[in-house]
């Protein structure tokens, strides 16, 4: 027999829902280029315990922020996506708040076993999600703006693991840090596509709202192009990667390739879940992205190890968690 909670919801339904809103298949990244970032810093994979930290809080600051961003979006999603769990009564909003900043007293209290500088940063990142959630992600590209500075934020969280100061932090790695900002702002961009018609009804003013479906891949593109060229030209000009970064990156490129050409075959027959699936693409991209630069510093066994467990954990809960998330003929 189910148990059932007050709600009426069963325990089961409640634990799906929380699972739901913490989206794994997105987190996994953040922690990937904060890891990332202490590995170039340390130039060489960081004691286990900085490795932990440096993995971990920033993926409690990013589900916090997922929190944050329901409550704040549950009147838009009542709109188009009722079916998710703050609109559906699964998970109430004084919950997703008081889980949320559970989360993030949790990272910010670990946060002191690093440094000043990554106590400083929480705060930095808990006022980006903040002004996301609130302000500009109705903005459009001030939108995507937003998400990439906070990737950047997760990447400099890992380089700050190291203890070092700001002053002594090299140039290629501040150069570095560009590959993230476009990169994510471009990702936060594409999934902008799939959420067109319930933003457009909600008065948020996107990139495709404002421009259209075929614009916004051309934008998509030329963003790519960007941050891949300075992806592979930065570490070729300073020389701090090994081998391993360049052989994973044909990896990343393949994946590329094979997102833009679906995504412009795609775009005369547009649907909801066809964008999701354009968005899934690159999920799948940027976990190889981040993962390539801790091939490109850490032994191949640890880089392996890293990568895989990633790519599954995403891979896995893409497929169970984020149709049943987006759309609610897939929810039971």
């Amino acid at each position: 027999m189910a148990v059932h909670s007050k709600s009426g919801f069963t325990i089961k339904d409640k634990l799906f829902a929380h699972l739901e809103t913490w989206r794994p298949y997105t987190v996994m990244w953040c922690g990937l280029v904060s890891l990332a970032g202490s590995c170039i810093a340390f130039k060489t994979f960081p004691p286990l315990g900085i490795a932990i930290l440096a993995f971990f809080i920033p993926m409690m600051g990013w589900t916090a922020g997922l929190y944050l961003s329901d409550y704040l979006d549950k009147k838009l999603d009542s709109i188009q996506k009722p079916h998710r769990p703050i609109p559906s009564g699964r998970i109430k909003p004084k919950e997703a708040l008081a889980i949320g900043a559970v989360l993030a007293l949790t990272g910010f209290s670990l946060s002191f076993l690093l440094g000043w500088n990554n106590l400083i940063l929480v705060f930095v990142v808990a006022l980006l999600v903040l002004a996301y959630a609130k302000f500009f992600k109705s903005r459009g590209m001030l939108g995507n703006l937003n998400r990439g500075t906070v990737t950047v934020a997760a990447f400099f969280f890992g380089v700050f693991s190291t203890g070092q100061s700001i002053q002594l932090i090299p140039s290629h790695i501040w150069l570095l840090s560009l590959v993230f900002l476009i990169h994510d702002t471009n990702s936060n961009l594409v999934g902008a596509i799939r959420d067109m018609e319930g933003d457009k009804k909600g008065g948020y003013v996107t990139i495709p709202v404002r421009y259209g479906i075929k614009k916004s891949i051309f934008i998509s593109l030329a963003l790519s192009i960007v941050w891949l060229f300075l992806a592979l030209f930065i570490p070729t000009y300073f020389k701090f990667l090994k081998i391993e970064f360049y052989l994973i990156m044909i990896i990343d490129i393949l994946i590329l390739i094979s997102f833009y050409v679906y995504l412009f075959r795609s775009v005369k027959n547009y649907s909801r879940k066809k964008a999701l699936k354009f968005h899934e693409f690159f999920v799948i991209e940027r976990i190889t992205l981040a993962s390539a630069f801790i091939f490109g510093i850490a032994s191949f066994h640890i880089a392996t190890i890293v990568f895989v467990v990633a790519l599954i954990i995403t891979s896995v809960s893409q497929h169970v968690l984020r149709r049943r998330y987006e759309f609610k003929e897939i929810t039971k």
